[in-house]
């Protein structure tokens, strides 16, 4: 039996899964690991790779360069020109990463879901930078990255960015596994808020950039700091940071998980169903019709 298959049947079984990635020194490892991915040294560059390989398919064929300085170089590439078209219909949001489309629907009194079964509430995961009634009856949609994937993260429409607020927290799993035996999960995880506005609808959305085990920082282009496990605050950053719709606007040191909150007027794009392969660029949710 190969390496490859030996672990993806091991990773599938639930139970070792979740003691694997989550019985462990969670934000220790995840400190290390943000060390260790930015030793520039060829042997260990190789090595890793050699490794994640092994794990993941990791598919370069679209991105700007293959030459990488370390494996963090190569967790943080960039596209090759033209590799994610943008939807341009006006007012369609666009996903704003590529990802597995997870738990979405309608958001009633303040509570969305992390899986079936485990609710969790807006309040709780937002703090008070955003009124959630903002977003009743309104959509909510999960999208998560997985290490070999494209990290960056781009605007879903034209849009400013009025606020970003940052939340210290724990470094779980979000991969089903962990989102089905862990309750509240992305309100205990570090994560990142980014208060939007639309500028042709003037209509708020709020998008989250929450961390997971191994994931070393969120970085965004329009601040200077690096908001990780061992930031310490201001955690409210007030902006008027202006972006177009497909424009990055950051990323993650390593696959985890964005949230997108959308006022009521919108309905999910045909191709967003749980489990879907969606990629930056491509419909998410459009206006409602009637």
């Amino acid at each position: 039996m190969k390496l490859r298959d030996l672990v993806v049947g091991l990773t599938q079984n639930e139970d070792l899964n979740f003691l694997l990635t989550n019985r462990i020194p969670r934000i220790q490892l995840t400190r290390f690991m943000g060390w260790f991915s930015k030793i520039e040294h060829a042997w260990v560059r190789e090595a890793s790779m050699a490794i994640w390989r092994a794990f993941a398919d990791l598919d370069l064929h679209d991105a700007k360069t293959t030459q990488f300085r370390s494996l963090h170089d190569c967790f943080t590439r960039e596209l090759r020109e033209g590799a994610r078209p943008i939807w341009p219909e006006p007012n369609m949001l666009v996903s704003p990463c590529d990802a597995i489309v997870g738990a979405f629907g309608r958001i009633r009194h303040a509570q969305v879901y992390q899986a079936k079964g485990f609710p969790y509430r807006l309040d709780e995961l937002l703090g008070e930078a955003v009124k959630t009634t903002d977003f009743e009856e309104g959509s909510f949609v999960t999208l998560r990255l997985t290490s070999s994937m494209y990290h960056h993260f781009h605007a879903l429409e034209n849009c400013m960015v009025e606020e970003v607020v940052y939340f210290s927290g724990d470094t779980w799993n979000v991969n089903p596994i962990a989102l089905k035996r862990v309750e509240r999960l992305f309100c205990k995880n570090e994560r990142v808020l980014l208060r939007l506005r639309l500028r042709t609808t003037n209509q708020p959305i709020a998008l989250v950039a929450v961390a997971a085990v191994l994931v070393a920082s969120v970085r965004l282009r329009f601040l200077d700091t690096a908001l990780n496990l061992r930031y310490r605050g201001p955690n409210r950053f007030k902006c008027a940071a202006r972006f177009e719709k497909g424009q990055a606007m950051g990323h993650f040191e390593h696959g985890s998980t964005i949230l997108v909150f959308a006022p009521k007027g919108f309905e999910f794009a045909e191709s967003v169903q749980e489990g879907n392969r969606i990629r930056m660029g491509e419909p998410l949710l459009k206006p409602a019709s009637g």
